[in-house]
């Protein structure tokens, strides 16, 4: 669906462009978005390859396996049945710290560990366990203590103080985590019933 929005907002820019004899400006602003995409790619690489290495240490390190116990008493009651103990709690656990990080890049490898992981210990099925969809609203919209790819793209763009966007992200996150976790409480009981 994306590819067509795109591919409509590229033709309404060049009829535009030719109906108001700016075609010359069109082309100029394509080609210098694809430079600045690029750059932009560059740019955002170094910090995810400097946060993925700092959650690879902390894994090495061993305090994942402490944040893990921290998150244990929290998470045993959102994820029923699955074991605090095992390999897909870890996983979760690491997805969690790599989002409070506000690693959304780094997080991804790690969501699609942790939902390979229940779908072990939780045995493979047409239906999505309960489990699976609260770990992808909560990964989805996780609480994000330090917002470190918007700050950094804030930095890149100008900002003098590319923290000060940190209440605003807390109280957003916190929503949204509010939100999707009680609906999927909701439609969960529902679907049981």
């Amino acid at each position: 669906m994306i590819k067509w929005i795109f591919a409509i907002m590229l033709i309404i820019s060049a009829i535009l462009g030719a109906i108001q004899n700016k075609i010359s400006e069109v082309s100029s602003a394509a080609l210098n978005s694809c430079v600045e995409a690029v750059e932009l790619c560059i740019y955002l690489t170094g910090g995810m390859c400097m946060w993925g290495g700092i959650m690879r240490v902390a894994e090495k390190s061993g305090v994942t396996d402490v944040l893990a116990k921290l998150f244990r008493p929290l998470l045993k009651h959102l994820f029923k049945g699955l074991d605090t103990s095992g390999k897909a709690f870890h996983a979760i656990c690491m997805n969690i710290t790599a989002n409070l990080l506000g690693l959304g890049n780094a997080a991804t490898p790690l969501g699609l560990e942790a939902m390979k992981r229940l779908e072990e210990e939780e045995g493979e099925s047409e239906v999505t366990s309960r489990n699976m969809v609260l770990f992808v609203v909560l990964n989805t919209a996780s609480i994000t203590l330090i917002p470190t790819t918007a700050a950094s793209l804030r930095l890149k763009h100008g900002s003098e103080a590319p923290m000060e966007i940190l209440p605003c992200v807390l109280i957003t996150s916190a929503c949204a985590l509010m939100v999707g976790l009680i609906t999927a409480i909701i439609f969960d009981k529902g679907e049981r019933k």
